[in-house]
């Protein structure tokens, strides 16, 4: 892992007027329908609460598989999200639908865990069927600088992934600077992430356009060095159709359309799905 210099500056101001004038460009050749359809197809279905039960996880899985149907004739979503002990039954339900089995794991939301916990709930998930792993990373440790700590983490849990996905979460409501989210981005993708991903939900502020802007940055400047193409997730209180607008104009602005698919593009969400059904049923009318 190369040496991250902290002296390098970060102004506030510049990065919120670059922000605004990518927004004001707008959808371009995208309706509001077409881009709405997108999103919902690029949404890990999520629920994540420690009075989650099997049936409120298949009622999950019945509303994804809902959506590709007569009723509505919407894309499915592209994941559901769980603990890595509903993974067995996740994947049962989603059999021969093409959505995923996500599922976070290692120390989930805190990160407050030894490697080797953290690992064994990798290996726990994986083994129940998880095809993507939501890590987050230890926040304090980079807070602290000790930035080999955080990359030998992220190092060692994807080894464990191999081809299976995984999605870096940075929590970046806690990292406090957009410099240390910048950091914590670099050290993610040098260290094998396939995807970063804001938040886990758990705190406030969650996904923010400014966080969501340096890790793009970061994806972009990964890319135009070495071709290879990294994924980035919005998540964290995300349940407005405008709000996930922004983010799919940040992301074909920065990186481009060719990372507007399910493959280099989610959002993390539990109630935004039917709030795009909702409104995109309103512009069929």
């Amino acid at each position: 892992m190369r040496n991250y210099d902290n002296s390098f500056e970060v102004i506030e101001q510049e990065i919120n007027e670059n922000i605004q004038h990518i927004l004001n460009k707008g959808l371009g050749t995208y309706t509001e329908k077409e881009a709405l359809k997108l999103i919902l197809s690029c949404i890990d279905l999520t629920t994540l609460e420690g009075a989650d039960t099997n049936q409120k996880v298949i009622a999950l899985c019945n509303k994804a598989k809902s959506f590709n149907t007569s009723v509505y004739n919407l894309p499915n979503v592209a994941a559901i999200c769980v603990y890595p002990t509903f993974a067995s039954l996740v994947r049962e339900e989603l059999k021969g639908t093409g959505i995923k089995t996500a599922c976070v794991a290692g120390a989930f939301p805190s990160g407050q865990s030894p490697l080797l916990v953290k690992l064994i709930e990798v290996k726990y998930a994986l083994d129940e069927g998880a095809e993507e792993i939501d890590m987050v990373i230890s926040r304090g440790s980079l807070l602290e600088d000790n930035y080999q700590k955080v990359f030998d983490e992220i190092k060692a849990i994807k080894e464990y992934c191999n081809t299976v996905h995984l999605k870096v979460i940075l929590e970046t409501g806690e990292l406090v600077t957009l410099k240390n989210i910048r950091i914590a981005s670099d050290i993610s993708i040098a260290a094998g992430a396939d995807f970063l991903k804001t938040s886990t939900g758990k705190i406030n502020p969650g996904a923010t356009e400014s966080a969501f802007y340096m890790m793009l940055t970061s994806i972009k400047d990964h890319y135009l060095k070495t071709g290879n193409m990294v994924g980035i997730k919005a998540a964290g209180g995300i349940a407005d159709c405008n709000q996930t607008l922004n983010y799919l104009i940040l992301v074909k602005e920065i990186l481009g359309e060719q990372w507007l698919n399910k493959d280099l593009f989610r959002i993390g969400a539990s109630r935004l799905a039917d709030k795009i059904v909702e409104r995109v049923s309103a512009l069929s009318t």
